[in-house]
């Protein structure tokens, strides 16, 4: 029918993307509500939210409801994605959407119902689920029907999926809980413990943006940037320089864990997929593939080619709106079955 709905969501750690047919990427909003703890009241949602984070007053929290790539408080998420898809459909939404949503291999079963019954209590007419490789596979317009193996690394915020896929489906892979998140929260230790220097959260992903490196080279080695935090020892506020060889260095035990679940994988692969691999290489996804240099780090620890998605930010919620008009293609990942679906 020439009114229905279709909406494919990116329901992640750190940020929010929809998917909408026939416009394409609508709606890029952080994954952050502020809330007041005296009324329960949601005071705003996604970047004016993001804006309140480690600046509000008592009475005001500003939350994350998604922790490493699933719902960590359910009544919150409900109310992030029904206000998410009014935004996209107009307050009325007099037709109800179907609906794709994106979740980690890793997750639970009831990780899982969890994200169904948001999806349809925000909204949605019909939700169905689709696992993380799979959507950043098809948004980086891999052909993933064909008895080829390719594999792709998504880092996200708050998860890294690492697959293989062939056939529609995926054939290994394993789900961390480590992300762009986990390298911020690497650079704060870092300072704190180096400079007894208190940074924020936002301070850190600034700093990873502008100046933080996973492959030291003579180009980048000296790149500084100013950060301002408080100082342990006298409570008063304190500005210190950090250089890329120091983001480099605070953030190896993130970056070892992603290469050596990497590693794991590959061990794992069949050898006729592997074979197809060192052909294709390896193709990055996420927010996380964007830090500088990483593309360089997994391919010198594994010896293979590896790409970063034309537009990796946005790939999984590409990939859940493509999704919804391929079924046949992956009814084979689930034995002939389409993506998981709930009415």
């Amino acid at each position: 029918m020439f009114f229905e709905e279709d909406i494919g969501v990116d329901l992640g750690t750190a940020s929010v993307l929809v998917f909408k047919k026939g416009k394409g990427i609508v709606l890029h909003e952080p994954s952050v509500v502020a809330i007041d703890r005296n009324t329960n009241r949601i005071i705003a949602v996604g970047e004016e939210a993001r804006l309140m984070l480690g600046r509000t007053p008592g009475h005001i929290v500003a939350i994350r409801p998604l922790k490493e790539g699933v719902i960590a408080d359910y009544d919150t998420t409900e109310k992030m994605l029904t206000h998410f898809l009014r935004k996209v459909l107009g307050k009325r939404m007099f037709f109800k959407p179907r609906v794709i949503v994106c979740i980690p291999t890793g997750a639970t079963d009831v990780e899982e119902r969890a994200v169904r019954q948001a999806t349809l209590s925000s909204g949605a007419r019909q939700s169905y689920i689709i696992e993380e490789p799979l959507a950043a596979a098809l948004g980086a317009g891999i052909n993933i029907s064909g008895a080829t193996g390719n594999m792709v690394v998504d880092i996200g915020g708050g998860t890294s999926d690492i697959a293989v896929l062939s056939l529609g489906g995926i054939v290994c892979n394993t789900s961390l809980r480590i992300g762009g998140d986990k390298f911020d929260e690497s650079i704060i230790r870092y300072v704190r413990r180096e400079y007894n220097l208190m940074i924020g959260d936002r301070t850190a992903e600034e700093l990873k943006i502008q100046v933080g490196t996973a492959w030291v080279t003579d180009t980048n080695r000296d790149r500084v940037m100013d950060i301002r935090g408080r100082d342990l020892l006298t409570g008063l506020p304190k500005t210190v320089q950090i250089s890329s060889h120091e983001s480099w260095h605070a953030m190896q035990e993130p970056l070892a864990a992603v290469i050596e679940g990497v590693k794991k994988v590959l061990e794992i692969t069949p050898p006729e997929l592997a074979a197809d691999i060192v052909n294709n290489g390896i193709v990055m996804t996420g927010g996380g593939s964007l830090l500088d240099g990483l593309d360089t780090l997994l391919s010198h620890e594994t010896n293979l080619p590896v790409h970063i998605a034309e537009d990796p930010v946005s790939c999984v919620a590409m990939g859940t709106g493509k999704a919804l008009h391929e079924m046949k293609t992956l009814q084979r990942a689930r034995g002939g079955k389409p993506p998981k679906r709930i009415m």
